[in-house]
């Protein structure tokens, strides 16, 4: 590590930044912590769901340019756009 030019340790920064950000977008965006089982086949569940749903986002934003936090926030528009359209329950 010592012996490490400038060039390379550049190259490892902008590495490990990229893990900071998956860590940070399957956090905010996927809900891996927010989960709370005991067993642990549920708990390996959540866990791959969220990353599933991490690689989905990830995709679209390979394929379409559009951000993880705006491909997110479109989703949500659509579901409560539909609800309001056709709620399930009414207040009277």
């Amino acid at each position: 590590m010592q012996d490490m030019d400038e060039s390379k340790r550049e190259d490892l920064a902008k590495k490990s930044w990229k893990i900071e950000e998956y860590h940070r977008g399957i956090k905010q965006l996927c809900g891996v912590e927010k989960y709370q089982a005991r067993k642990e086949e549920s708990q390996r569940a959540h866990i791959m769901f969220s990353l599933r749903a991490f690689l989905r986002l990830e995709l679209q934003r390979i394929e379409t340019g559009i951000s993880w936090f705006e491909s997110t926030m479109k989703i949500r528009r659509g579901a409560v756009t539909a609800y309001l359209n056709n709620p399930l329950y009414t207040l009277n």
